[in-house]
């Protein structure tokens, strides 16, 4: 049986990965030392190596998400890593080679607001800089905030010293991501969109000359734009540049003339070659001999070689089918993470002439391999029609089986987002219910990514419709062919998620009970400012925009119903989360009262959006556990009661459940 403790520990999957020469470079979570990321690097003689004790923690916080966090380059002596630490959000300079070296800062601190931020660095030996993504707040506000590229000395001439970093570009541009510099030096594209508009749905490819100092000038939109995002682009050996572009319908691959903008496909299909960007993820990677590595798929995006001059597409076999955008290359040899439904994510390496791989890292956890759960890709036909794509793992535990006759409960997982998608990979969160009787379907509802545009904007404008409808839908048919207990049906879902689940408490009847995470409950106050600045105005295509259809916002949120909420519900919230703050949870809360509806309110004190303390994420999987016992009448052994209340009025922040 998977056990909290062992589920928690395995939470959370390597990112960022990198070469320099033979080495192989990235960071990793590591949830029992309170969910700091760690740098790992990888040598061919030598195991892999965590560097930077704590309290050491190398995360960006660039428009709350984050980005890639390191670069790294061989110097003179040795490597020389540039990094952001977590707690102040400073670029550090590193050399782990030279004896007795610490890290030492290279950008000041900054009073004002969320102070300055740094993501996706790239070390320039030549010009003794380091070139990175800056965010800049100018006020105290989520909103009052600029973004650049810009230049960091790599003397520590900026540690004290704002004036000492370099803007390369101007700040028009609300978002600038992914900065790439041609061969030759002489110039640059980068990523960049504004407000109203998320980046999957208009951000254009700028290109821009490289002046003698370093700045940009002359930049201009080469491709992209609403209707036609980039996802990602990459200057090919030659000088030419390969471009992810959705103009069809899917992310394909195009070669752009970068004079012209002139773009020819070269492999069209009907699957995805890319997706939704953020800052520092990378789908595919040109490779010296005119190759290029991608990841590609409907759904789960497996590794291939694609012949950059004819278009045709090897495949590279291999185990793990999940694989997540962070590829790296160093001459042929390909680095990612990846997962499959048996095995959870590891960094490997593949040779992308012979297709050998072989596996740098992965986390052992000691979970017997017949429990783990087995999935069952499914697509379910809702009522209207339409088509939903869904992953459901049955209980599976040879030592319990059912009372004959008896059919299993089940959870309804629904991802975050809500533009993403639940992925196909080994999951111990899952094993931990379903070893356990308990069975679990993770929903790709509509607007779910992976599926091509026309399947994500299902979800347009349809924000608490679509995605709650597909879930019923996908829920009642579990039940109506005899897998799942009608009666015994519950709903649990993080950030987008956790809103679905709300909402699918205030319009269907199709759920016992709901466990909810750092959800969006008030969609009119999350518009109205109280969310980071890259998602303010995210509503404006999964809602409408406020000012039109302001009836719409009051409608769909969940704190408006309070009396809808019928059934027990779990809130798990972090303190510290900046996204989805506390606020939402607390207004709702009280709007309950009078209602008679048992509930608990967790809350964990320096958690965001999204945890990463493993005693907080066992304290969430045993409480949610506890739920569905008391629910569905029966009693987990070994795990502390959760304590359900009808009480409005929020408890002060409670760790854990009460035993």
């Amino acid at each position: 049986m998977a056990t909290a403790g062992m589920s928690a520990g395995r939470i959370g999957a390597p990112a960022y990965v990198g070469t320099v020469g033979e080495e192989v470079w990235w960071v990793e979570p590591r949830p029992e030392e309170d969910g700091r990321m760690v740098l790992v690097r990888s040598r061919p003689d030598r195991p892999a190596l965590a560097l930077l004790p704590s309290p050491w923690d190398v995360r960006s916080r660039v428009i709350e998400y984050g980005g890639r966090p390191w670069a790294a380059a061989a110097g003179d002596r040795g490597v020389l890593v540039v990094f952001v630490n977590l707690a102040d959000q400073r670029l550090y300079a590193y050399e782990p080679d030279v004896d007795g070296a610490e890290p030492r800062p290279l950008t000041p601190l900054s009073p004002v607001g969320g102070g300055l931020r740094w993501a996706e660095p790239e070390i320039d030996l030549g010009r003794g800089e380091v070139r990175c993504v800056l965010e800049e707040f100018t006020g105290d506000g989520p909103l009052d905030v600029r973004r650049v590229l810009a230049a960091v000395p790599l003397d520590g001439a900026a540690a004290e010293d704002r004036s000492a970093v370099r803007e390369l570009c101007d700040d028009r541009r609300r978002f600038v991501s992914g900065p790439r510099y041609s061969p030759d030096g002489s110039r640059a594209v980068w990523l960049a969109w504004d407000h109203p508009h998320m980046p999957w749905d208009a951000a254009e490819l700028v290109i821009a000359d490289v002046a003698e100092d370093g700045r940009l000038h002359r930049a201009r939109t080469l491709i992209g734009g609403p209707g036609d995002p980039v996802a990602q682009a990459e200057w090919l050996p030659g000088g030419g540049l390969l471009v992810a572009s959705e103009r069809t319908g899917w992310w394909n691959l195009y070669r752009v003339d970068p004079g012209t903008g002139d773009a020819v496909a070269l492999h069209p299909a009907e699957e995805e070659f890319a997706g939704p960007q953020r800052l520092g993820l990378r789908w595919f990677v040109p490779l010296p001999d005119g190759r290029v590595a991608v990841l590609h798929g409907v759904g789960p995006q497996r590794p291939a070689v694609l012949d950059a001059a004819t278009g045709e597409l090897t495949e590279i076999p291999g185990e793990r089918s999940e694989w997540l955008p962070f590829l790296a290359a160093s001459g042929t040899r390909v680095v990612g993470i990846a997962a499959s439904p048996s095995q959870g994510y590891a960094v490997v390496e593949i040779d992308a002439t012979t297709g050998r791989s072989r596996v740098l890292s992965e986390q052992r956890d000691g979970v017997d391999p017949e429990v783990l759960p087995e999935p069952v890709e499914r697509v379910v036909t809702a009522p209207d029609g339409r088509q939903i794509h869904a992953q459901v793992y049955p209980p599976r535990n040879a030592a319990f089986r059912a009372p004959e006759g008896e059919l299993p409960p089940y959870v309804v997982w629904v991802h975050g987002g809500p533009t993403a998608r639940a992925p196909l990979a080994l999951n111990l969160e899952i094993a931990y219910f379903t070893s356990r009787g308990i069975g679990v379907v993770e929903v790709n509802h509509g607007g779910s990514t992976g599926y091509g545009r026309a399947y994500r904007e299902r979800l347009r404008e349809q924000w608490g419709v679509v995605d709650v409808e597909d879930c019923a839908a996908v829920a009642r048919a579990l039940a109506d062919e005899g897998s799942a207990a009608p009666g015994r049906l519950a709903i649990r879902g993080g950030s987008a998620g956790g809103f679905t689940a709300a909402a699918s408490l205030v319009s269907t009847d199709v759920y016992a009970c709901a466990t909810i995470q750092c959800p969006v409950l008030d969609l009119q106050d999350f518009a109205s400012g109280e969310t980071h600045d890259f998602e303010s105005r995210y509503l404006d295509a999964l809602i409408g925009p406020p000012a039109e259809v302001p009836e719409r916002y009051r409608d769909r949120s969940p704190t408006s119903h309070p009396d809808r909420f019928t059934v027990p519900f779990l809130i798990l919230q972090g303190t510290d989360d900046v996204i989805c703050p506390p606020a939402q949870c607390e207004r709702f809360l009280a709007r309950m009262a009078g209602q008679d509806v048992p509930h608990a309110y967790l809350t964990f004190q320096g958690e965001g959006h999204g945890f990463r303390r493993q005693d907080t994420m066992v304290t969430c999987l045993e409480a949610e556990l506890s739920l569905y016992g008391q629910v569905w009448h029966f009693s987990p052994p070994a795990i502390p009661a959760l304590s359900l209340t009808t009480d409005p009025i929020p408890s002060p922040s409670p760790h854990t459940p009460e035993p």
